[in-house]
């Protein structure tokens, strides 16, 4: 017997442009290009931060008092200062600066507690009503003090006054005509115009305020 011919496309070639030898795998096909050696395509790699969050400054500081990095620790609400209490403008003694109502208030009490009540109440009692009631407790039961003192107390705290000399009630009791002068006299001297009641003051205050502007462009031309 004779050995069989060689095959000359035994055993197959490698491809054209792949290196042999110790880099292939096997007998037969070679091993690839090794991947470290084949350039990376694309963009380089860039290593990019966390964009930070955004800082909220809000244009008026937490309620509460809670302090952070933006506000310090504060009150919950804005300290605003009362004014204090305030002087009468004239004297509990001082009757002789207006000695024409002090002798109608000596005469005539009711009048004068009538047009200081309205003016107190904001216009919601008349003066007649007022000075009626007045005038009924002064004769029947004598209790026109007590009476009066309450509008005394409602118009200190109105205009924040001090409780000058002593208290409202002994004030009224000890000297009524001097204690309603004064009243008289505290709301004359704030701009009222005691002998036409609240209603009016309030209208021509409305035209005074009317009228002002008008009176400052004739003056600055």
């Amino acid at each position: 017997m004779y050995p069989p011919k060689p095959n000359p496309n035994y055993p197959p070639t490698a491809p054209m442009g792949v290196p042999t030898g110790a880099a292939a795998t096997n007998q037969y096909y070679p091993a690839g290009p090794i991947e470290s050696q084949v350039p990376q395509m694309g963009f380089p790699t860039t290593t990019y931060e966390p964009n930070p969050k955004p800082h909220y400054y809000p244009s008026v500081p937490p309620m509460g008092g809670a302090a952070n990095q933006h506000y310090p620790a504060g009150p919950s609400e804005l300290q605003v200062q009362s004014p204090g209490p305030q002087l009468w403008s004239t004297r509990l003694c001082g009757c002789s600066e207006d000695c024409g109502n002090f002798c109608m208030t000596c005469c005539c009490p009711c009048v004068t507690f009538g047009r200081i009540a309205e003016i107190v109440d904001r216009g919601s009692t008349s003066c007649c009503a007022s000075g009626t009631l007045y005038g009924l407790l002064e004769c029947f039961a004598c209790f026109q003090c007590v009476y009066s003192c309450f509008y005394r107390s409602k118009l200190r705290s109105q205009y924040s006054l001090v409780e000058t000399p002593c208290n409202d009630c002994f004030v009224h009791c000890c000297c009524e005509p001097c204690a309603l002068s004064q009243e008289y006299r505290e709301l004359k001297n704030r701009g009222f115009d005691m002998s036409i009641g609240w209603h009016a003051n309030m209208e021509r205050q409305g035209r005074l305020a009317t009228m002002q502007p008008a009176i400052q462009g004739g003056m600055f031309r």
